[in-house]
């Protein structure tokens, strides 16, 4: 089943129209969608090497997009709609404690969070919150999702054929790998609490 949905998957990152279903998870994950863009990153690039700089162009421009949606969501509908987000995670609680951090390490924070497995969503809404400077906001978003799509895309870019041999001969293995770490970010941010 999991050989299926990989080349079910490869397939779809080849097709025309998967730039945009890329550039729309990118946009919702940086608010509400559990699942990164890296999903579908990954195997576009693997799947079309040429573009890898477009795709990752794509996915930083849509997922700061997003970013700033959900920094608007925590400083404008926090309360109504923002909240649910945070406690549909689970993170309530986590959450006002975050939050208070970003009176000093607001910059800081997004830049880690957008670097890391560490779900992203939860920062933008805790810097709408916080009232984190929408410019800071910006810069440490751009920086940090740019480094990390960009430098995901640049390894497949460059050693793009060994790494899909390696994924398609141990896709069990790489798949399990992919959830512990998805795993691990919400649990880091469980930690912080």
């Amino acid at each position: 089943m999991l050989r299926r949905l990989y080349d079910r998957t490869i397939d779809l990152a080849a097709h025309r129209h998967a730039i945009w279903v890329l550039a729309a998870v990118a946009f919702t994950e940086s608010f509400v969608f559990p699942v990164p863009p890296d999903v579908l990153l990954i195997p576009m690039v693997l799947a079309a090497r040429r573009r890898a700089w477009r795709i990752a162009l794509v996915c930083t421009a849509a997922s700061v997009a997003g970013g700033l949606l959900g920094y608007g969501i925590g400083a404008v509908l926090y309360e109504g709609l923002g909240r649910q987000i945070v406690e549909f995670y689970g993170y309530g609680p986590q959450f006002a404690n975050a939050s208070g951090l970003y009176n000093e390490y607001g910059a800081w924070i997004v830049l880690v969070a957008g670097l890391t497995p560490i779900p992203y969503k939860i920062f933008t809404i805790a810097s709408g919150v916080a009232a984190l400077d929408p410019a800071v906001f910006v810069a440490a978003s751009v920086v940090a999702r740019g480094l990390r799509f960009f430098l995901i895309a640049a390894l497949l870019y460059w050693i793009g054929p060994p790494v899909r041999d390696f994924v398609e001969r141990r896709l069990g293995l790489v798949f399990a790998l992919f959830c512990i770490l998805l795993a691990g970010g919400f649990v880091i941010v469980g930690a912080l609490a």
